[in-house]
């Protein structure tokens, strides 16, 4: 913008007032562009602010341990109550349950929440209720550890 006002005197020399007039119409609209730019960078930064603050993500580890002989049907359960919740709730974001390699009867589940409230939705569902009352008696022991994330933007591909 600046080298073709520059060219534009150049040309028509500094007193021109086909200049004056270039260099006013320029001004103006370098002026309501720079204003929209500006109004548009504080509303992205207002809507950053507002959705961060009433949505802040939960994430939790699971770590559990299940009585052997019921190993493979709680094995079942679970995938099936994982399935469920990533296909039907939108506030679910992961749900990764990870096995001991040394010891399978101990897992621990990493759990992403898109806010609190998506946790308690969760906890509330159908399939999630299905699933804790059909394993109680397979779980030997349950904790539940709430963490934060180093770097919570980062996403699992």
């Amino acid at each position: 913008m600046f080298a073709s006002a520059f060219t534009v005197s150049w040309k028509w020399g500094k007193n021109d007032a086909h200049a004056k007039e270039f260099f006013t119409v320029m001004r103006t609209r370098e002026d309501q562009v720079n204003k929209i730019i500006v109004a548009t960078l504080l509303s992205m930064l207002a809507c950053s602010f507002s959705v961060g603050a009433g949505e802040t993500q939960m994430t939790r580890l699971s770590k559990i341990t299940v009585d052997a002989d019921y190993l493979p049907a709680y094995r079942d359960a679970l995938s099936e109550e994982d399935r469920a919740s990533m296909a039907l709730e939108p506030g679910v974001l992961s749900l990764y349950a990870v096995f001991d390699k040394e010891d399978p009867t101990r897992l621990t589940i990493l759990e992403i929440y898109a806010s609190r409230e998506a946790y308690e939705q969760h906890v509330k569902s159908p399939h999630f209720l299905k699933y804790k009352n059909g394993t109680l008696h397979m779980v030997k022991s349950l904790e539940l550890v709430d963490v934060e994330p180093l770097l919570p933007e980062l996403k699992i591909k």
